[in-house]
């Protein structure tokens, strides 16, 4: 027979199974004390009874004051995730009879919209056109650089690595392939997505001028064995293809600087890219098709993003929609 410890209070289960974390699972520090937290508020809140009979009824209704008081579902999972390697692991060391977690699911989590910004604000942020640093010299072109990249998330609803993946063309040279593309001829940009799923979306003529524009300073700003930066649609000052990170943080600063109340990064110009199309034209599978949704259920969230604006309108202009006060 297995020779099983035997636990005289809560605590001692407690500090053996955080010592087996530590000694066993090599968990950082940091992570102890997460644990740590849970398991004692556990604990606190079981009151008199033992971890050890606690049922799974009693577990529901805790995690229902949880609820109750405000925590949210992402935080309530991760103490019932806690709690549930506690009782395994006790469940190893011990006679337990039953998990009293395993039939226990957190709070369903409340899918939070994503952020558009209204017609208007779209508009005045692509138009507008991007202010360069205060030193900036007469060769500073990323004014000109910003306006084609803030018109093309915006009139196409690419994603940002979308963005700086394009080339200026199909290229297809020394073993290499172009896996994303701008014909400028065709108004239009060939996109490799997510799951390598490649889709072809049209660019407003807006984002053609702006990028015709860009195009002989880009040419400039080649530098020779830079091959990859050649290949690219958007570069930096030293001809280096252009990266996520600078164009989240150029389109912030934009954001800022005209006043715009949302925090704005390119996920946001793809957003209201959904947003507005679905708005005039109601055209859900058009729209999944240009953003690349492999799921229709992923392009619905915009028709309550549409819904919220009739409302808006709603509220603000019908004589009998006022609540009374």
């Amino acid at each position: 027979m297995l020779n099983r410890p035997t636990f005289h209070s809560d605590q001692e289960a407690i500090d053996a199974y955080l010592d087996s974390l530590l000694t066993q699972r090599k968990l950082s520090d940091h992570t102890i004390d997460n644990y740590r937290r849970d398991l004692l508020q556990l604990k606190e809140i079981s009151e008199d009874i033992s971890l050890e009979k606690l049922t799974h009824h009693q577990i529901r209704r805790f995690v229902s004051k949880l609820h109750a008081k405000g925590m949210n579902p992402r935080s309530i999972a991760r103490k019932l995730s806690a709690w549930r390697g506690f009782y395994q692991w006790l469940a190893e060391q011990t006679e337990l009879p039953a998990n009293p977690i395993e039939a226990v699911k957190a709070p369903r989590r409340i899918k939070t919209l994503p952020k558009a910004l209204s017609v208007d604000d779209a508009v005045q942020l692509v138009t507008a056109r991007p202010m360069s640093s205060k030193h900036a010299q007469e060769n500073d072109f990323t004014p000109i650089c910003n306006q084609a990249m803030f018109e093309l998330l915006y009139s196409s609803g690419l994603r940002v690595s979308e963005l700086t993946g394009l080339d200026v063309r199909h290229i297809q040279k020394d073993g290499y392939t172009s896996l994303s593309w701008i014909s400028l001829d065709e108004q239009e940009v060939t996109v490799t997505g997510k799951g390598h799923k490649k889709r072809v979306v049209p660019v407003g003529q807006a984002a053609i001028e702006a990028i015709k524009m860009w195009l002989p300073i880009r040419d400039k700003l080649m530098q020779p064995g830079e091959e990859d930066g050649q290949r690219a649609l958007f570069v930096n000052q030293r001809g280096r293809r252009m990266t996520p990170r600078i164009v989240q943080m150029r389109l912030k600063a934009h954001a800022q600087m005209l006043g715009l109340p949302l925090n704005v990064h390119p996920h946001v110009l793809r957003h209201s890219f959904a947003s507005h199309v679905l708005q005039s034209s109601g055209d859900l599978r058009a729209v999944q098709e240009m953003l690349g949704h492999a799921s229709i259920s992923s392009t619905q969230v915009y028709t309550a993003l549409n819904f919220q604006h009739l409302a808006q309108i709603y509220d603000a202009t019908h004589p009998r929609a006022k609540k009374k006060s």
